[in-house]
């Protein structure tokens, strides 16, 4: 929500607070729908649960790199990839198995590169 703040570049979009009369910070579990295949994601089920802390949630400009969204006062985008960039709204250090999975996915791909 800073305008004068660019971000890192990767993924062009905005950055604003959640609004309409839902509970700010979002915390705790949510269900994901994939909806861009990605490796990291391998062996986990569509609407698995993750652990979320935030109050803001990312909205990308550009088509095709949202991976997953979230129902939370409507559905935001909850993870992005683009090339070699992988970045989600939810900890998956705080999500039990399916963080867990999704860590071991993401270091096994780091492995290939």
């Amino acid at each position: 929500e800073a305008p004068d703040v660019e971000g890192m570049g990767f993924i062009r979009g905005t950055v604003a607070r959640f609004k309409g009369g839902v509970k700010v910070p979002h915390m705790g579990w949510n269900g994901i729908e994939i909806v861009k295949d990605h490796p990291v994601f391998k062996g986990i089920e569509n609407g698995a649960n993750f652990y979320f802390v935030h109050s803001f949630c990312c909205k990308p400009a550009e088509e095709g790199v949202t991976t997953t969204t979230t129902q939370y006062g409507g559905d935001f985008c909850s993870s992005v990839a683009r090339g070699r960039v992988f970045a989600c709204q939810f900890h998956p250090e705080k999500s039990q198995k399916v963080g867990l999975r999704l860590l071991r996915n993401f270091i096994h791909l780091t492995e290939k590169t």
